[in-house]
């Protein structure tokens, strides 16, 4: 199973560098107050990984949520025992 995973991992890799090199035309960039160009597959990378930091963010704080949770109504069972 992990040879799969990582074989996939290499393909998907492998598709993202070939979109990245196909995709070079510059792009104009703005944010917070910076400006530049950057070459339009890397702009798209960088908006797509900080999109994925967005979402492990929220998905660890709802997992830290859960087992805050857990905890509270594991002690509280013990209590009542």
């Amino acid at each position: 199973m992990v040879w799969v995973t990582v074989v996939t991992a290499l393909v998907l890799l492998v598709l993202l560098i070939i979109f990245i090199l196909q995709n070079q035309d510059p792009a104009r960039i703005a944010f917070l107050g910076l400006d530049g160009t950057v070459p339009l597959g890397m702009g798209l990378f960088i908006a797509a990984v900080g999109g994925g930091i967005l979402v492990a963010a929220a998905g660890a704080a709802r997992i830290i949520q859960l087992r805050v949770k857990t905890r509270r109504l594991q002690q509280s069972r013990q209590h009542l025992q």
